[in-house]
């Protein structure tokens, strides 16, 4: 898609995430996420904090957390944790059309987070979002690329080949190994919450990286 695109499905996919999280209960919000010891509201609060945040307020965050950056972003959802849900859900439908993105970044970072943090919340609740799945082509692309993989990934990711069996979708070299774009997702970026999906040779080396 093109940046145009992007940006109008960003919004789109905010303000559906908003109305998912609406309907969510209290425990809901307190549950777990896959995402490290964020829970729920963790999770939620983090996709708003460069929309809605200034250059002072995660340059105070960095000095807290001692220039390191993934540290930083802890400290900023620290801040913000005890935000009604409500306002959370606000951010999200106010902030909606937002065109933040990191230094040296484009729409594929926010785009990326987004739907990779949505699962983060959706995954562990057991509850399916209902939203298309195309832009996910983007994301894993953005994601597996060079200049993304250090901030989403790490090194160390083993050389398969990926195939998606709900877009056509491939990448990579090597072993293959298959499944939902989705289930695909989460191994890649190391959250082992649907490896039984997943098919193929190159499965283990996969589920090896995503518990790793």
């Amino acid at each position: 898609m093109d940046a145009d695109q992007a940006w109008t499905t960003i919004a789109e996919e905010r303000r559906a995430l908003a109305d998912l999280l609406e309907g969510l209960s209290a425990d809901q919000w307190d549950a777990p996420s896959l995402c490290g010891e964020w829970s729920v509201k963790g999770v939620a609060v983090h996709l708003m904090v460069g929309p809605t945040g200034s250059w002072r307020s995660f340059a105070s965050a960095m000095l807290a957390a001692r220039g390191r950056f993934e540290r930083a972003n802890v400290v900023m959802v620290e801040r913000r944790l005890d935000r009604p849900v409500a306002e959370v859900v606000a951010d999200l439908r106010e902030y909606a059309d937002s065109r933040f993105v990191p230094p040296t970044m484009d729409w594929r970072a926010p785009l990326s987070d987004l739907l990779v943090h949505r699962l983060d919340i959706t995954a562990p609740l057991g509850i399916e979002h209902g939203r298309p799945l195309d832009p996910w082509v983007d994301v894993l692309d953005f994601v597996l690329s060079p200049k993304a993989r250090r901030g989403f990934l790490g090194p160390g990711l083993p050389d398969l080949t990926f195939a998606a069996t709900d877009l056509p979708w491939t990448a990579g070299d090597g072993p293959r190994v298959e499944g939902p774009v989705e289930a695909l997702a989460l191994a890649i970026t190391r959250r082992p919450a649907r490896l039984g999906d997943l098919d193929g040779p190159g499965r283990a080396a996969l589920e090896a990286w995503a518990r790793g």
